[in-house]
């Protein structure tokens, strides 16, 4: 389970957490542009944008879970299990596997416009990426500077819907967690009015009561409502640390703690790791579970002309700054 976000202040940003019981062994990954992505019967792109992002590499091939490309354009992909459904190849389309999507968008349009334009073309098919890694049931949020849209392929087939909060996390589909803001429409950052009986003297006697009501569980609707509250209500000047901060602050509140999320197995579901990327500038920042310490990893200071990826180990041991 997971939950992305986009944010716009001086520069935009573009995050996520990776929620799951055990890690695939990811790495910060920058792709170069002529590095070569064979995508199938969509071609092979031996020229495309440079991008930055987590992804486990596969026999060499990146496997992004999130990325951002040169131009600024972000693009993530959730899980959708039990919702997401692919289609057969369809003559005429664009017939791609969903491990091929992110770069495919990523590599070639440089902005939120030229991805729906791509979009209208494309088919997403039930084409695994090997017999080790299995076909993964995703939807995608893909944003840049001037807002966002929400990707699914379900079983009533392929959509493209405006994400006007910039927030997204896994089931049930879009249109359904939109819906659920409207029971949240009379929360507030501000202290509540007395309407519940004008006889009555009642008044706050905490500060925050505004917000009684918003989920605090775990379950991908909460998550997607606190998370949409959180980063449409948050306040911050528009200086790089204090942006990168803010954000981890807004996608903070939506972290699984090792033992609050137990599965069937006995195993736990955690936050691997949490990212946010300087959209504008290609740098990559996030931390893990065991490392709350923002680390950084600047695309630009790699050879973006290569062909071959450079990766990053996540730097997993906790850092502790002592003052005495």
């Amino acid at each position: 389970m997971c939950t992305a976000i986009s944010f716009a202040k001086k520069d935009f940003y573009f995050g996520r957490t990776l929620d799951y019981d055990f890690s695939y062994g990811e790495r910060v990954t920058v792709t170069p542009r002529r590095f070569c992505f064979d995508f199938g019967a969509a071609g092979k792109f031996t020229e495309h944008y440079a991008m930055i992002g987590m992804a486990h590499v596969a026999d060499g091939y990146p496997l992004y879970y999130d990325c951002v490309n040169e131009k600024g354009l972000g693009m993530a992909g959730l899980n959708f299990v039990g919702t997401a459904r692919y289609s057969e190849p369809v003559d005429g389309k664009l017939n791609l596997a969903p491990h091929e999507f992110i770069p495919f968008i990523t590599g070639q349009c440089c902005n939120l416009d030229e991805a729906r334009k791509l979009l209208d073309k494309i088919n997403l098919v039930n084409r695994a990426f090997s017999d080790a890694y299995p076909t993964a049931e995703l939807h995608w949020i893909i944003a840049d500077k001037s807002g966002a849209v929400v990707v699914e392929s379900t079983e009533s087939g392929f959509h493209v819907y405006e994400n006007p909060v910039g927030v997204l996390a896994n089931n049930p589909e879009f249109p359904q967690q939109m819906l659920q803001l409207n029971n949240y429409m009379c929360l507030s950052a501000k202290e509540p009015q007395n309407r519940f009986c004008s006889s009555l003297p009642l008044k706050p006697y905490s500060r925050g009561m505004g917000a009684i009501g918003l989920p605090g569980d775990i379950s991908s609707e909460s998550r997607f409502v606190r998370a949409a509250f959180v980063k449409n209500n948050s306040v911050c000047g528009d200086a790089e640390c204090e942006s990168v901060s803010q954000f981890f602050h807004i996608i903070g509140s939506v972290e699984n703690v090792q033992g609050c999320c137990q599965l069937t197995d006995g195993k736990y579901q955690i936050t691997w790791y949490t990212c946010c990327c300087n959209c504008n500038k290609g740098i990559y920042y996030y931390t893990t579970y065991e490392n709350h310490q923002i680390t950084a990893v600047d695309m630009h200071h790699e050879n973006l002309n290569s062909c071959r990826l450079a990766t990053y180990l996540p730097m997993n041991s906790e850092q502790i700054k002592r003052q005495n």
